[in-house]
């Protein structure tokens, strides 16, 4: 949802007038660039080659789960505490702080799923100058240099990643402000104090003070450290009409990180940005920081709605990872020695034998909080999902039906509104599972409540849904009205579980329901009475097919500063700035544990979220906020969903059709196309839109929307099965082709086209008017079958393939099974028993192999082992499969009804072998 729109309450619409004007398009000016942000602006300006830190090698302790090491900054001769810990499965750590801080510093508390298993690290030489430790992986070590500090990862010959190799590590230390009086009567105090100590301690110990002074770790205020430069923006910061007081002062921290040999890396969603990351040499970071922005620009670094601070890089050698584990505003500079070059002087340097190996630097910047990165080693792809995965966890298992299609507005007008639209589908025979509900479906903006009038017996409206074996979604968001005579607010606010402001009272500011307080997700407390809310007793009118979609949950305010919360408001003892990418990430938590409790932690949730964080995955589904119809919105929802895949968030979608302004019927039947084909299939738009119902657009349309659900349904087995593998592996869903094809240049940029799984090529037709599109076809020993005509295409082509409006490129590998349901009917539930049909598509080169995964669809029933997982074979012209999960027992109606094989010729006898028996 957009931010400054007409559903907002009367009394602020009048302060917003202004905002409303003019074209719809984000308004810069309300966000920081790096320049206008203090601690950005100070940690940029700093010059590579200037390291003031040093490893004293003397401090070092090797235990069993690690080593550590104090570093000091020779500047001010502030010491640090360097951790380093080999993780299991070929992970590195390395965490900074400092060695004694004024007070303690924010470390991010749960988003790992455990702490993670050590393993022994072991010093394999040492002298003045450094230390080399074995990582225990085959010839993979660390090499600790002193002078300055430097910590390289290296594997035989081959240096793998540099940490500060630049010299552009900073840990700015938390210190005691010099220019207020209170320090001044506090240093005061202080030194008569200890004057007093002096003359009146007859036990003094001259040796002991000699001894103490001499000691770098207890001079946390040195003459040199007095003489530094106090800055703009170190102890207050303004940003338009918003004072950020900065209470603890400048608490910046940063590294810099070498890839040798790596030319593309992906991932640090979100960003409406290419799939490669670009060099940011010329312009601003990569920004992390959860913000609404209204209608987000394409192709910027700019913050939008989420957050997932890791890094996946890639060359023909090697994946590796970088995870940096920090909750606060962060930026991201990318340089490469090869940015600018091209194609023709990249040929030239290899023809004159330039010796120069490509190198991408990357550097981490965040403003508050320690440094905490996880290296994941690779060497694959899928090792490095694996790798994450195991600190973070894996997707969420959605329901079945959640795989199906959404249709969603803000916002359906009553309960007559929705039973009309449910009655269009029937009638234009058009499957879907969820319908939705925006805000205009509460009462006043309260949520957890229902419009009296238009929604005045919601669980009527429910049964109809479930007498079709449907379900509908309803929006919860965070901001709880401030009024007295509503039980949520006023149950918050009497338990204390509001984030407080500066002065210690409730924090308040603008949003939908005009003002509002927010509750404090980072306490266990307050997230436990949250998900105590959804309670079939408390939530009235709810029913078992009624999930939940949390917005606006970055958190927005309207009135705040860059439309969020003030960086000095207070959870607990630790201010915003601390944990502000965290907050989605708790909301959706609570929500998500919520609708669990309510079935008594039998049915999987679905929650929809628009803010996320690492470990968003294990929750529920994301998508890409709020959109634009445009045809380059459509486009840049391919690069956004397959970076979220590569950081773990399989389960992603963009608004089918554009959330603002209206879409042509091409776009509109594009996107319907386009996003049957990606993991979270939802159409939606803004309030100020014509109706869009896939019906409205003439019956030429329709057909055409229809197929293209239709093709979503047949699929669903495939969806399903991928969704488990995800949920047990770690491997995205829809993923680009260098993940399969990990060797292949010709796929590590390519964005306009992608995989499901290792075995569906889709190539959406995402221009305008166009007559045909160009695929990739990877892999010099594959076939690949168009799925529509059964056409065989050799890999490793450029394929020009002629479209219509009716045309959805996508192809099937050859070597591959993949199960379908041909039988559609009117939501996933309906077609539950329905027979399957397994498409086998031959390459000669190999055996086809595919998997078939079945349980009861929405239930953690599959935890018990209950459910079904066979292994699909067609070897030696006979179709086989082997029970990959023998300990499991699952029963089911369904039945293979139908085996299709591509690249066949027809055979002049079938024989079917089940039970001993031989049917002909």
């Amino acid at each position: 949802m957009a931010t400054f729109t007409a559903r907002m309450a009367p009394l602020l619409v009048v302060g917003l007038a202004l905002c409303l004007s003019g074209t719809w398009a984000v308004d810069k000016g309300n966000f920081k660039t790096c320049e206008q942000s203090a601690f950005c602006k100070r940690q940029r300006a700093l010059k590579p080659g200037e390291s003031p830190y040093r490893a004293l090698l003397e401090t070092m302790e090797l235990t069993n789960t690690r080593l550590t090491l104090q570093l000091i900054n020779d500047n001010n001769k502030v010491r640090l505490l360097l951790e380093l810990y080999r993780l299991q499965g070929n992970i590195t750590r390395v965490k900074i702080n400092e060695l004694k801080p004024l007070k303690p510093r924010y470390e991010v508390p749960d988003v790992l799923i455990r702490e993670p298993t050590t393993e022994p690290l072991s010093v394999l030489s040492q002298d003045e100058n450094g230390v080399v430790l074995s990582l225990g992986v085959e010839s993979q070590r660390v090499i600790i240099s002193a002078r300055p500090f430097r910590l390289d990862i290296m594997e035989g010959s081959d240096v793998l990643m540099s940490l500060n190799s630049r010299g552009l590590l900073a840990f700015e230390h938390l210190r005691m402000r010099k220019d207020t009086f209170s320090y001044k009567v506090t240093s005061t105090v202080a030194s008569v104090w200890d004057n007093i100590k002096r003359v009146f301690s007859s036990q003094a110990d001259p040796e002991a003070e000699k001894k103490e002074e001499a000691d770098p770790a207890n001079q946390a205020e040195t003459t040199k450290e007095e003489e530094e430069k106090v800055e703009d923006g170190m102890w207050e910061e303004t940003f338009k009409s918003h004072t950020d007081s900065k209470p603890n002062g400048p608490s910046a921290v940063s590294l810099d990180f070498s890839l040798p040999g790596v030319e593309h890396v992906y991932g640090i969603p979100e960003h409406a940005d290419t799939l490669r990351l670009k060099t940011t040499d010329n312009g601003d970071p990569y920004r992390l920081y959860n913000l609404d922005v209204f209608q987000y620009e394409l192709y910027n670094p700019m913050a939008l709605y989420g957050s997932v601070p890791v890094m996946v890089a890639h060359s023909a050698q090697r994946t590796t990872g970088i995870f940096w584990l920090n909750a606060a505003e962060t930026w991201v500079d990318i340089s490469s020695n090869t940015a600018g070059k091209t194609v023709f002087g990249k040929m030239l340097d290899y023809v004159q034998g330039s010796s120069e190996t490509p190198q991408t630097d990357v550097r981490w910047i965040s403003e508050s909080g320690i440094i905490d990165v996880f290296i994941m080693l690779g060497p694959t792809p899928k090792d490095v999902f694996s790798q994450y995965a195991s600190l973070t966890g894996t997707q969420s298992f959605p329901p079945l039906a959640s795989l199906g299609y959404h249709q969603c507005r803000w916002n359906y007008n009553d309960q007559e509104d929705v039973k009309s639209v449910d009655a269009g589908f029937d009638e234009h025979d058009i499957p879907y599972d969820f319908i939705w509900l925006d805000i205009e479906h509460t009462d006043g903006k309260r949520y957890f409540t229902w419009d009296p009038h238009k929604f005045a017996t919601p669980k009527e409206m429910l049964q109809g849904l479930m007498d079709k074996k449907r379900k509908m979604v309803a929006i919860v968001d965070p901001h709880i009205k401030v009024d007295s005579n509503y039980k949520i607010h006023n149950e918050i606010r009497t338990l204390g579980f509001y984030v407080k402001n500066k002065d210690g009272g409730d924090y308040e500011g603008w949003c939908w329901p005009g003002s509002a307080s927010y509750p404090d997700f980072t306490r266990a407390d307050m997230r436990a009475w949250w998900a105590s809310m959804f309670a079939y007793d408390q939530y009235e009118g709810t029913m078992e097919n009624l999930y939940t979609w949390n917005d606006m949950n970055e958190p927005s305010v309207f009135n705040g500063p860059e439309v969020t919360m003030h960086k000095d408001a207070m959870h607990g003892s630790w201010e915003h700035r601390d944990i502000h990418n965290l907050y989605g990430l708790y909301v959706q938590m609570a929500t998500a544990e919520g609708l669990i409790q309510r079935s008594g932690g039998v049915e999987r949730p679905f929650v929809l979220t628009r803010a996320f964080f690492a470990g968003s995955q294990r929750i529920g589904a994301v998508w890409t906020g709020d959109n634009a119809a445009e045809w380059d919105h459509l486009k840049i929802s391919i690069p956004m969903c397959l970076s979220m895949g590569l950081v773990g968030i399989s389960f992603c979608g963009a608004d089918i059709g554009g959330f603002f302004k209206s879409p042509s019927t091409e776009l509109l039947v594009r996107w319907y196309q386009a996003g049957a084909y990606q993991p979270f299939y939802r159409a939606h738009a803004h309030l100020d839109t014509p109706r869009r119902e896939p019906w409205l657009f003439g019956p030429e349309n329709t057909a055409l929307i229809r197929e293209a659900v239709r093709q979503r349904y047949t699929l669903l087995p495939y969806w399903y099965q991928l969704f488990y593998r995800a949920h047990v592996t770690g491997e995205p869903v829809m993923r680009p082709l260098w993940v399969e094809y990990p060797q292949d240049l010709a796929t590590f940029a390519l964005e306009d086209e992608y995989l499901i799984g290792r075995d569906l090529l889709v190539h959406p037709v995402v221009e305008e008017g166009a007559r045909g599109v160009t695929a990739y076809l990877p892999g010099k020993d594959e076939v690949w079958f168009d799925v529509h005509t059964f056409q065989k295409h050799n890999g490793a082509q450029n394929l020009y393939i002629p479209v219509t409006m009716s045309s959805i490129p996508v192809f099937q590998r050859g070597g591959s099974i993949i199960p379908r349901k041909l039988r559609v009917r009117r939501s996933s539930t309906c077609m539950e028993h329905d027979p399957y049909t397994l498409y086998v598509a031959l390459n000669l080169q190999r055996t086809a192999d595919g998997e078939l995964y079945i349980d009861d669809g929405h239930t953690f029933n599959y935890e018990k082992k209950e459910f079904i997982y066979r292994k699909l074979t067609f070897a030696n012209k006979v179709l086989s499969s082997v029970n990959l999960a023998p300990d499991a027992k699952f029963t089911t109606d369904s039945w293979i009804e139908r085996i299709i094989v591509l690249g066949a010729s027809k055979p002049s006898k079938v024989t079917l072998k089940t039970a001993g028996k031989c049917l002909i």
